[in-house]
């Protein structure tokens, strides 16, 4: 699973694969830099799968252009830590037994951070994300 947060703790984007290795590093990485641009730099984990594609999306790029990678672990539980809130809708039940439950299921809760951040066009700041989710399904 990748997830892509800014300094700001924006969730850019998401990606659930079954297998995490380099093919889904890279379905990841062209999925964030396709719709948010190219990023200046991006602090990952210790993960090889991470570093290949990233060094992947750089292959064709000049000097200045490249992603700037940095493999720092205290830069990235900045990023761990907004997991948590996926690990603590998920870590109640027993699991999911279909792929394509964990996919939806995760997306939602995806979706309802992103709303409670104040990451949606058009939300409302002094509002409840209730309020706002009713008023961003209604439109």
């Amino acid at each position: 699973m990748g997830l892509f947060v800014p300094r700001q703790g924006d969730t850019i984007d998401f990606l659930l694969r079954a297998k995490r290795d380099a093919v889904a590093a890279k379905a990841f990485f062209k999925k964030v830099i396709k719709h948010n641009g190219r990023p200046a730099k991006v602090t990952v984990d210790k993960s090889g799968s991470n570093k290949a594609a990233l060094d992947f999306c750089n292959q064709d790029i000049s000097g200045k252009e490249k992603i700037k990678v940095r493999q720092i672990k205290y830069l990235n539980n900045i990023m761990e830590q907004d997991h948590r809130f996926i690990k603590k809708r998920t870590n109640h039940t027993l699991g999911f037994k279909c792929f394509y439950a964990a996919q939806a299921t995760i997306a939602g809760i995806e979706s309802v951070r992103m709303i409670q951040k104040g990451q949606i066009t058009r939300q409302i700041a002094n509002q409840s994300a209730f309020s706002n989710f009713v008023n961003l399904m209604a439109a």
